[in-house]
């Protein structure tokens, strides 16, 4: 079996994402889920946690990467459980709790919506090197968001060890998160 001696070798996991073990960002972050829990990363010691920013309007890349998030649970199999996947809604102005709690039972009810304050969401995505700018519509409430479109990728212990872009392949990055759930 080839990730044990993966595990037990001294050399580097081979990862499809881009890998940024050991950045000095994205270390941690306390907010607010759509249930009103106060949330750390710490609360989820011992999952892989993928954390993504977008937001419930998202015409495209939310939902696909909300779905292509319940595909790689499904093929986690058993492990499908130690997967916590984080949105983090870059609209607080629309995204209240309530419609992001309906949107995440749309997807998966295990995964988490985050939601801070405009101004914690200014330090929050500064922290992440998350863009995101509001784009006016035809009418006030008809604006649009701007929004980086990849997810980082904690291990169990915690650690900020993968970013991924947007629309790469499912398979490659359910190796990435098998390869860190076997403890690499």
């Amino acid at each position: 079996m080839t990730s044990g001696l993966v595990a037990c070798s001294d050399s580097k996991p081979s990862f499809s994402s881009v890998d940024i073990t050991g950045v000095d960002y994205a270390k941690g972050f306390e907010v607010q889920d759509h249930n009103g829990q106060v949330r750390h990363l710490t609360d989820f010691a011992g999952k892989v946690v993928l954390m993504f920013f977008g937001y419930t309007q998202c015409p495209d890349v939310c939902p696909t990467t909300m779905s292509e998030m319940i595909e790689i649970k499904k093929a986690l199999g058993k492990d499908g459980d130690r997967l916590q996947v984080l949105f983090v809604t870059v609209d607080p102005e629309r995204d209240t709790p309530e419609l992001l709690k309906a949107y995440m039972e749309n997807f998966d009810p295990s995964f988490l919506a985050l939601r801070a304050t405009p101004e914690k969401l200014v330090a929050l995505t500064k922290d992440y090197k998350i863009y995101y700018k509001k784009v006016d519509g035809s009418t006030p409430t008809s604006y649009t968001m701007d929004h980086s479109a990849g997810s980082y990728i904690y291990d169990p212990q915690g650690r900020l060890r993968l970013f991924t872009r947007y629309g790469g392949p499912k398979e490659a990055l359910t190796k990435d998160i098998q390869t860190l759930l076997s403890g690499a």
